[in-house]
């Protein structure tokens, strides 16, 4: 089973992987900065942490207001470092811990937390500024991740108590990964600080250190303070510290304080703190009920001969595919497909497998190799080929033979021009 040794809470000022990568560890200004790191730091080499599930909030990089979700995790097994407008920082994809992620996602929604999860994506500062002082050396990245992004930035927000009932189920579904690993579950953000409006610049050290004391020693009382009095006491963006909630949930009611400091240089009163986790295991017939109940969903499903669910496992695996196939909402691609298949088949490094189903139009063959129906249907709305005639294909059938089985013999597809498929 997973263990976590202890739980994190680390300001994601810009500010911190700045002077990380402009070499301003011996700059008095800079200097507390890079030896309270340095503790956090030794003390996870201390405690062979091997993953470390990342809390942050994305400050409108690769999540905007088009469509944007409370809870989003990472499912990936890599994750680059995002574009924030004047370069992606200069570092090394970090490697996720896909199948720690995918676990979780199963228990956290078995919890009935309504989750969303994300592949491809870049990571901004949020997480990559304090993930740089703690797990990355000259030589790359110790460890893996698994992100959680919490949407803070636009109204309706998860409150306080939301947050740490999430960090409650969030133990669970750590603990009851099956793998013998060490895990630190690290909340990004904070402390007071305000960076827009007429209060910009707005702090309050005595407001932080009184949230310090309560998140180690009495976290439920901050489960009743408001948004708007967060913002009251440390800033309208300071109340992202609800997202300590969430790490602080997830670790139990015993805890040793190994480390804490602050430092308020300039815009943000920048934290580290160490809680190490003093808590005993759950007994292993407990982590089994929560496997099975995480899966209990899909109990059954395998004996559906012919069925084919499409899981984070599988929509991983085919995410090439998947993706070549989604951009045929986009005309260029979509005429490009049409008119140049193997010069696209190139730009997207499709592998002879997947080249080969595409140019034969082996419906069932895609289905299996893991790519969805409906990018599925996308292909043969843009081939003119219509969905009976592709549902024909997928059992085996001729088109005739397959609408003999239907109530009604008709032909149609998603696309509504001549000449289509209908």
């Amino acid at each position: 089973m997973a263990t976590i040794v202890g739980g994190l809470g680390l300001s994601h000022s810009p500010t911190i992987v700045s002077g990380k990568l402009n070499n301003k560890a011996a700059d008095p200004a800079w200097a507390p900065i890079f030896e309270n790191f340095a503790e956090v730091k030794s003390w996870l080499v201390e405690q062979q942490v091997d993953a470390i599930f990342m809390i942050y909030n994305d400050h409108i990089t690769s999540f905007f207001f088009d469509h944007y979700s409370m809870f989003a995790m990472g499912v990936d097994d890599e994750y680059q470092p995002a574009d924030e407008g004047g370069g992606a920082i200069p570092i090394p994809p970090i490697p996720g811990h896909a199948e720690l992620a995918r676990h979780i996602g199963h228990v956290m929604v078995a919890e009935e937390f309504d989750m969303s999860f994300f592949q491809k994506k870049g990571i901004d500062h949020g997480c990559f500024s304090p993930l740089s002082m703690i797990a990355l050396d000259e030589d790359g990245w110790k460890g893996s991740i698994v992100p959680l992004q919490v949407g803070v930035l636009q109204w309706p927000v998860p409150s306080a108590s939301r947050c740490y009932k999430f960090g409650k189920a969030l133990r669970k579904a750590i603990q009851s990964y099956p793998e013998d690993i060490r895990v630190a579950v690290v909340a990004t953000g904070g402390l007071s600080h305000q960076v827009h409006g007429e209060r910009c610049g707005f702090t309050d050290t005595a407001w932080d250190d009184e949230f310090l004391d309560l998140l180690e020693t009495a976290p439920e009382q901050l489960t009743d303070i408001t948004i708007a009095e967060y913002a009251k006491r440390g800033g309208w963006e300071g109340a992202e510290v609800i997202m300590w909630l969430i790490m602080r949930g997830a670790l139990s009611a015993q805890v040793k304080r190994v480390h804490r400091a602050t430092y308020l240089p300039s815009m943000t009163n920048i934290a580290t703190l160490v809680l190490e986790d003093l808590g005993d295991q759950p007994a292993e017939a407990e982590l089994k009920l929560i496997r099975q109940q995480a899966v209990a969903q899909l109990a059954g499903v395998e004996q559906l001969k012919g069925t084919y669910p499409f899981s984070y496992a599988v929509s991983n695996r085919a995410w090439r595919l998947n993706d070549f196939l989604h951009r045929l909402i986009i005309p260029e691609h979509r005429q490009a497909f049409v008119e140049q298949p193997e010069v696209l088949f190139e730009a997207f490094g499709l592998s002879d497998e997947e080249q080969d189903m595409l140019r034969e139009r082996k419906w069932i063959e895609l289905i299996r190799y893991g790519v969805i129906f409906f990018s599925v249907e996308k292909m043969a709305a843009v081939l003119g080929v219509s969905n009976p005639e592709v549902y024909a294909a997928f059992r085996g059938m001729t088109l005739e033979a397959f609408q003999q089985t239907r109530n009604v013999a008709i032909k149609y597809s998603v696309s509504h021009k001549p000449g289509a498929g209908v």
